[in-house]
């Protein structure tokens, strides 16, 4: 799946999945793309990967045909170009509340290279000439835009930040929403869902993608889904690791037990 596909297939609804890659080893990508993914979710925000390996990681998913999101650690129109540079296909900025820094960004991902006063002017509802913004357009097209909604002002902001022009989904932070609605970690709270639901609803309105980060049981991912998710990213690579290798050490030691018994 290339860029284009997958911001394509966020507006028109159809449901897409992929998860959080943390693991920068060279024999990660073949693997991950044996899953049944359609893109893979970087996250610099909280997870400590450099600009070399994060541009060696977008490009090489990327090349198998795994979109690579990145996350930058804040909702810094400056951050978000330097992660394009490197290679990634679109981007997922964190803790986002307000208009303007969704038009910021939207300057710094549908926009580039135009900067300063011109982007400014552009984004101020000036026109550009035609052969611009044919260039703007014809470039932004495989570049993806969005914006983690993840606090109380957020969801005040929602309307106004669904309307902005060119955004592509939005994608809900659970952990931080839940400690910012005031039920941390709740994530089967009525409150929680709620919430989800009237994002979810929102951007399906504004044909945006919806989106969340997950990692629980298949039922609580399968909620999202009911509720009005179509972009679903499940859990991590070392979260998965983890929870795997417990589960069949586990098994491991209980055959060894019944066999000395």
């Amino acid at each position: 799946m290339t860029s284009v596909q997958l911001r394509r297939l966020l507006h028109s609804g159809q449901t897409v999945f992929g998860t959080l890659i943390v693991s920068p080893s060279p024999r990660w990508p073949k693997v991950v793309q044996r899953c049944g993914l359609d893109f893979v979710f970087i996250d610099t925000e909280h997870v400590a990967i450099d600009r070399h390996q994060l541009s060696w990681m977008c490009q090489t998913y990327a090349s198998i045909g795994l979109p690579a999101l990145v996350r930058i650690p804040s909702p810094d129109p400056f951050a978000a170009t330097m992660a394009l540079d490197g290679g990634a296909s679109g981007i997922i900025a964190p803790y986002v509340e307000s208009v303007d820094q969704v038009q910021a960004l939207r300057g710094a991902v549908k926009m580039r290279p135009i900067k300063g006063e011109k982007l400014d002017a552009l984004l101020s509802k000036e026109q550009a000439n035609t052969a611009l913004d044919n260039y703007i357009k014809e470039h932004a097209e495989d570049r993806i835009l969005i914006v983690n909604i993840e606090s109380t002002p957020a969801l005040e902001a929602l309307n106004d930040i669904t309307a902005i022009p060119d955004l592509d989904a939005v994608l809900i932070g659970p952990h931080d929403l839940t400690c910012s609605l005031g039920i941390p970690e709740q994530y089967d709270h009525p409150l929680f869902l709620k919430t989800c639901a009237t994002i979810f609803k929102q951007a399906r309105a504004a044909s945006l993608g919806a989106g969340i980060h997950f990692w629980g049981n298949v039922e609580q991912h399968v909620k999202f889904l009911e509720l009005g998710a179509n972009m679903l990213i499940h859990s991590a690579d070392i979260s998965l690791f983890e929870k795997y290798l417990r589960l069949e050490l586990q098994d491991i030691r209980k055959a060894l037990e019944h066999h000395n018994a």
